[in-house]
């Protein structure tokens, strides 16, 4: 595993010894959860990009699709 550090203020770090939290553990599943909801949102833009990208269909497109597949059996 990597190491990374950052610096908290003096009284935030006094009132956290006063908890009995895994503060690694906490800071990972934090910081997994940021991750996962970020390459979410990018997901998402680039699907909505994809999509403003293709061309409209005119309006009943997929009701005549759906009805030519059912007359179709």
């Amino acid at each position: 595993m990597e190491v990374v550090s950052f610096r908290i203020p003096p009284e935030l770090k006094r009132k956290m010894k006063k908890v009995d939290i895994n503060w690694s553990e906490e800071v990972r599943k934090f910081i997994e959860a940021k991750v996962k909801e970020y390459m979410r949102e990018k997901a998402l833009e680039e699907i909505d990009a994809m999509l403003a990208s293709l061309p409209e269909a005119e309006r009943g497109t997929a009701k005549k699709y759906v009805r030519d597949d059912r007359d179709s059996n």
